[in-house]
């Protein structure tokens, strides 16, 4: 059998390019139901009738039903047959560049591999629930294709950067602006020897990473499974063995704060959540909103004051979970104060993506029955990468990248 490479380039199926704007939509789970329909409202061509098409249904379907995923289908179709989205003849890689105010990351739409990604040459560092994972198989059983990518990190690798750099002075396939004023502009690589050369560097690469995207990543490797099985002729080497990705390099990757947001004190009274606190940090007051500046701080929000919480002596581990400024307020602050074991099940945690600001944290303690918020130190892309290479994974919602990238204008039929 021939060696899997761990990218390879592939036949998208893309927008034309006088509709791109029209098809672009913000990913399929950073919206709700309701959002997604008011946002899809008017605009026909709008990838959210494939990624969320419960919005096409009646309004008290469960977004799970069978028919959810039938109608995905059919709206997929309807748009190939229209000619508003087209594939490609051949199998092409993509620059995919994203500008977020003065922030812009430039990196490669692929198709990336499933032996890999299972193998852990394509590194995970979060858990994944089982119904979400669900849900992605059957959008990509129904359309058999993958419509979201996952989000990649790789180390930077000059002979790619060269041919990026090269690829973006001409003209590109898309601009387009999407949430948040967030430019995306796509070019595609088809020159057969700069796709040799981009497929050859990423299989010297030890190890890539998963930024986002780990239900996308583990629900490709199940379809691949699947179809393995079905398949007396397998090889390993048909489309359904490689899953959509858009892999950057790791020095130009942002994640944004993630922070905590608790319904109640535990039974404490600000004044004596305040002294607890002061066992293992330096409490300070502050007249302004505490953004902090370095590991080891956090701001908190409480009673209608901003306090910046300084540890007071660093932790004695080499553990690169427990060194996790998130680990740090867990293992300090939420589990022995305030009594929050389980974040990913107790109700009286909330979480605010730091795109929101550290105004909606005092927003939400203000108006929204939270008795207190905490504000961290964004985790750090090397901290990533350190939890990923021992195998462990992060406490839920460690990490916020921004900008994300959209759905439709890329996808992997397979």
């Amino acid at each position: 059998m021939d060696t899997i490479p761990l990218f390879r380039p592939f036949k998208a199926v893309r927008p034309a390019p006088e509709f791109a704007a029209e098809v672009v939509a913000p990913p399929y789970d950073v919206l709700d139901t309701k959002e997604a329909r008011e946002k899809a409202s008017g605009k026909p061509y709008s990838f959210l009738h494939i990624s969320k098409a419960e919005i096409d249904l009646p309004e008290d379907i469960n977004p799970y039903d069978p028919a959810v995923y039938a109608k995905s289908a059919e709206n997929y179709q309807a748009l190939l047959h229209q000619g508003i989205l087209m594939q490609e003849d051949k199998p092409c890689y993509y620059v995919y560049r994203a500008v977020m105010g003065e922030h812009t990351q430039t990196g490669l739409a692929v198709a990336a591999s499933v032996e890999a990604y299972d193998a852990g040459k394509i590194r995970r560092h979060e858990f994944t629930r089982v119904e979400k994972e669900d849900d992605r198989v059957r959008q990509i059983d129904a359309l058999k294709a993958q419509t979201g990518p996952a989000l990649l990190a790789y180390h930077q690798i000059p002979e790619v950067d060269q041919i990026i750099k090269k690829t973006v002075q001409t003209a590109p396939l898309y601009k387009v602006t999407a949430d948040h004023g967030i430019h995306h502009l796509i070019w595609k690589i088809d020159n057969e020897a700069d796709l040799a050369a981009i497929t050859a560097a990423f299989n010297r690469q030890e190890v890539v990473y998963i930024a986002d995207g780990h239900h996308r990543s583990a629900a490709a490797s199940r379809v691949a499974k699947k179809r393995a099985q079905a398949n007396p002729k397998h090889t390993g080497l048909e489309d359904y063995n490689f899953f959509l990705a858009v892999a950057f390099p790791i020095e130009e990757m942002k994640i944004l704060d993630y922070n905590r947001i608790i319904r109640d004190l535990n039974g404490l009274s600000p004044a004596a959540f305040l002294k607890a606190l002061k066992k293992d940090f330096i409490v300070t007051p502050s007249e302004a909103v505490v953004k902090p500046k370095q590991k080891n701080t956090f701001g908190l929000y409480t009673d209608g004051k901003w306090y910046l919480l300084t540890l007071k002596n660093k932790p004695e581990t080499t553990d690169p979970v427990k060194l996790l400024d998130v680990s740090l307020l867990s293992d300090l602050v939420l589990t022995p104060i305030l009594g929050i074991q389980d974040l990913r099940k107790d109700k009286r945690i909330d979480f605010v993506g730091g795109m929101r600001g550290l105004k909606e944290l005092e927003n939400r303690v203000n108006n929204d029955g939270f008795a207190a918020a905490f504000a961290l130190y964004p985790t750090q892309m090397n901290e990533l990468t350190a939890v990923a290479d021992t195998g462990q994974v992060m406490p839920p919602k460690s990490t916020w990248f921004e900008p994300k990238l959209t759905d439709g204008l890329l996808s992997n039929p397979i």
